[in-house]
């Protein structure tokens, strides 16, 4: 199974600005999916975005599209989600998590699935 590591979160400002990382272990190749998904409590798992590691292609949940850009990082094994304009209702706990169904299961609105995950890393957007 994957192991994966969030880091970046924090405390910002409505309108502010933060990057999480991921850094994944395990093979970067073949075709799969890794992106974030978040839950705040109470509330169930929010997809939010998602990169096919192969190919590039992405995809966004349409509150954070314009916000929010995923992108791999220059290093091997690692993803980031750049977060601007963030507002009070991104707060929650962003996980990052990989997905063999190249993106299907962890955008799929009716129920977030994956195939490894991370702890998480809290994001707090308030004045």
């Amino acid at each position: 199974q994957e192991q994966l590591v969030e880091s970046g979160g924090g405390l910002v400002q409505p309108g502010g600005s933060l990057r999480l990382s991921c850094t994944f272990s395990g093979p970067a190749s073949g075709s799969f999916g890794i992106g974030w998904f978040r839950q705040a409590p109470g509330k169930k798992r929010d997809a939010v975005s998602c990169l096919v590691y192969k190919n590039g292609a992405t995809f966004y949940t349409g509150s954070v599209k314009g916000r929010f850009s995923i992108a791999r990082g220059d290093a091997k094994n690692r993803v980031y989600l750049q977060m601007n304009s963030l507002k009070p209702e991104d707060t929650a706990v962003y996980y990052c998590a990989t997905d063999s169904a190249m993106c299907l299961s962890i955008m799929n609105p009716e129920r977030i699935e994956y195939d490894s995950k991370g702890q998480g890393t809290q994001v707090t957007v308030s004045a």
